[in-house]
């Protein structure tokens, strides 16, 4: 049968244990159909034939845990997150308010927390720049907003407001006063709250927008890691109007700890809907939790005192027993649990609700998820496989870079300091391994995270041989956390993630093999191509992406 595309000269990679390697692929009706010289005799005079150039052609890639909508809207606003000060985020705010007078809340994401010292960002640092409209900037984490006066106003917050649940009001020293830096949701929303949310159709564009980005990276499936109600819709819409989308996507809704039972009926009927409406393109099987906050801030929960704040031990969302509850009423109701946590404390809790989980509603394949995972408890590393949890880590955080040796080192101290990240002890676990960006808090591109798993080096190459060198591992088993370990968390494991015949053509081409390209140069690899069933979603010659309904 004559192939609608054969890929040639180069190198395929297909990540398939029983023919790793090869040097053709054909594709037909959005499948692969050939490997090899099958592949090379299914060329006729119809066929498309895309010439690797001495490139590599590998199963495309996914993202275990991003937040497209939220990080597309985060670009709208002042553009704060390539500034290296507090005085070159002050400035950008300053010219951005001063280019939109019409804007009632300036607003802007990504700024790195280590910019002002332990993390503490003063209102009056903004007031210089708008001291008359309200401005609110989050951390690269997300987990920390900058505030000016006019927002602590607007929010309500003085110094008699005591700490909300789940949440941290910063204070000056010596003082109860506000000081302008907010940390974790229970603090942060009160005041996200206020801020007007954009139109649907500016929502719709920004997800387009991410993307198109994602595409361009090699990448065709997210895990949505928060969708809020309205969101759904802008997914559909995205999904079933005009070019459709170059990605598939599964939805991750967000459940919080207040009124949780209530939400559950929607939660069910928000499913069958996307389901329903944008088949192919969109599923909707994850509840996402947060079972703690981020070290870098002290509100990650964690099983000893923090080495700077004996007193405490972090912010916990939830308690114990009442995440257990959750997460096995959202597990009988057939979701995939997706649960935040970094700090010990949080992993240890997550995991407890998982497996009651298990014991309450008994066997299944539930694939739960638990994200990030930076600080594991020796005696917990084992539940991981034990309980099948799939751990979805996040690559390019390990590094010491200055978040880690400003804020995050003199947190925990040197015992929990090297006990991060650790990829390849839970791999050696028999743990199963996703890997994702969590953008917009860090870079989308899948091939820095696989440069990062594979040296533990800042891009300056610090240190020599690798922070906590025994976590690395090699090139192509980052490679397949980044495919066959997303497929599998997503459940579609038999449909793509390795290159067999039978499986959608979801495919990357890169300018060279990553296995024989030296470490360091992995994440500067170009990205030729990528095809989405068989369609091409970046490079040259790019057509319309996949509409909805297409397998």
């Amino acid at each position: 049968m004559q192939a609608d595309i054969v890929f040639t000269g180069g190198t395929v990679r297909t990540g398939a244990a029983e023919r790793p390697v090869t040097d053709a692929l054909a594709v037909t009706c959005g499948r692969i159909s050939a490997l090899g010289a099958e592949a090379r005799a299914a060329r006729g005079p119809r066929t498309a034939v895309v010439d690797l150039r001495g490139g590599a052609l590998l199963p495309a890639f996914g993202d275990g845990h991003v937040h497209p909508v939220m990080g597309g809207l985060g670009l709208l606003g002042a553009p704060v997150r390539a500034c290296t000060s507090v005085a070159d985020v002050v400035e950008a705010v300053r010219h951005w308010a001063d280019e939109h007078p019409e804007a009632e809340w300036i607003t802007g994401d990504g700024f790195d927390a280590w910019l002002a010292e332990d993390g503490r960002f003063d209102a009056r640092w903004l007031d210089a720049a708008v001291p008359d409209r309200p401005v609110v900037l989050r951390t690269m984490d997300h987990h920390t907003a900058w505030v000016n006066t006019e927002a602590l106003r607007r929010a309500g917050f003085t110094a008699a407001t005591p700490d909300p649940e789940g949440g941290q009001i910063v204070r000056r020293e010596g003082s109860s006063e506000p000081l302008g830096t907010l940390r974790e949701f229970g603090a942060v929303l009160p005041v996200l709250d206020l801020v007007p949310q954009p139109s649907h159709e500016a929502q719709v564009a920004a997800l387009r927008e991410t993307a198109a980005r994602f595409a361009a990276a090699g990448v065709t499936w997210l895990q949505d890691a928060w969708v809020e109600p309205h969101h759904a819709d802008v997914w559909i819409t995205a999904a079933t109007s005009g070019p459709g989308l170059p990605v598939r996507a599964d939805l991750g809704f967000f459940l919080g700890p207040e009124h949780w039972r209530d939400q559950l009926p929607r939660l069910a009927a928000e499913r069958e809907r996307v389901e329903g409406t944008a088949r192919g393109l969109l599923t909707a099987h994850t509840v996402k939790f947060f079972a703690d906050g981020v070290i870098e801030s002290g509100t990650a929960a964690l099983l000893e005192p923090y080495a700077d704040c004996p007193h405490s031990h972090g912010i916990a969302h939830w308690t114990p027993a009442e995440l257990a509850r959750a997460v096995t009423a959202v597990d009988a109701l057939g979701f995939q649990p997706h649960i935040h946590a970094l700090g010990d404390g949080g992993v240890r809790v997550a995991l407890d609700a998982i497996e009651d989980a298990a014991r309450t509603n008994g066997p299944r394949d539930r694939r739960p998820v638990i994200a990030h995972a930076q600080l594991i408890d020796p005696s917990d590393l084992p539940r991981f496989a034990e309980l099948g949890v799939i751990a979805n880590l996040q690559p390019l955080w390990a590094q010491p870079d200055r978040l880690m040796t400003d804020l995050v080192l003199p947190k925990i101290g040197p015992e929990r300091g090297a006990r991060q990240y650790q990829i390849a002890a839970l791999l050696a676990s028999g743990a199963r391994v996703s890997f994702g960006s969590d953008w917009p808090v860090t870079d989308h591109e899948p091939l820095r995270g696989i440069a990062t798993a594979v040296t533990r080096q800042t891009p300056a190459g610090f240190p020599e041989g690798g922070w906590l060198p025994q976590e690395r591992i090699d090139t192509a088993t980052a490679l397949a956390a980044y495919s066959a370990g997303c497929a599998y968390q997503a459940f579609q494991e038999q449909e793509w993630g390795v290159l067999r015949p039978g499986m959608r053509a979801d495919l990357v081409h890169l300018a060279a093999d990553p296995v024989g390209t030296a470490p360091h140069d992995l994440a500067h690899l170009p990205v030729v191509g990528t095809w989405l069933a068989g369609r091409r979603t970046h490079g040259s010659g790019t057509p319309a992406p996949l509409p909805a309904g297409r397998p």
